[in-house]
């Protein structure tokens, strides 16, 4: 990219929502059972959903899943999460997983400064998710 970015948040919007719909077109009940779960794992309850996607992101940093990182940043920039405390959770993740964690911050540096970029200027996060 121009910007020197290595990940593009609207192909990765696009091509999850197309996969997404791909796979739930197959009518595989269990398939369609567990997307269910892990939407309902991150609504409000006891704890709210902004700190679930906190925990969401931490846990996917550790796992070394970018795909994973960036619909958890896009849910806690929906949900107002700062960068402060995105940092945070982050480091966390870092002290959990280690240096190998490290080109995965890299990676989240790049698709929160590409979420923010697109908050500055108006769009609509819902686009991304």
């Amino acid at each position: 990219m121009a910007d020197g970015s290595h990940f593009d948040l609207d192909g990765y919007a696009g091509y999850r929502k197309a996969m997404n719909e791909k796979i739930l077109e197959s009518g595989h009940l269990g398939i369609k059972r567990f997307f269910n779960l892990d939407t309902q794992a991150y609504a409000d309850g006891a704890l709210p959903a902004r700190t679930k996607e906190l925990l969401g992101l931490v846990a996917s940093a550790v796992l070394r899943c970018n795909d994973c990182i960036d619909y958890h940043l896009i849910q806690c920039a929906k949900h107002g999460v700062t960068d402060e405390e995105l940092l945070e959770a982050l480091n966390v993740a870092l002290v959990v997983g280690g240096s190998i964690v490290i080109p995965h911050l890299r990676h989240a540096a790049d698709t929160l400064s590409q979420l923010r970029a697109a908050q500055k200027s108006g769009r609509d996060l819902g686009e991304f998710a």
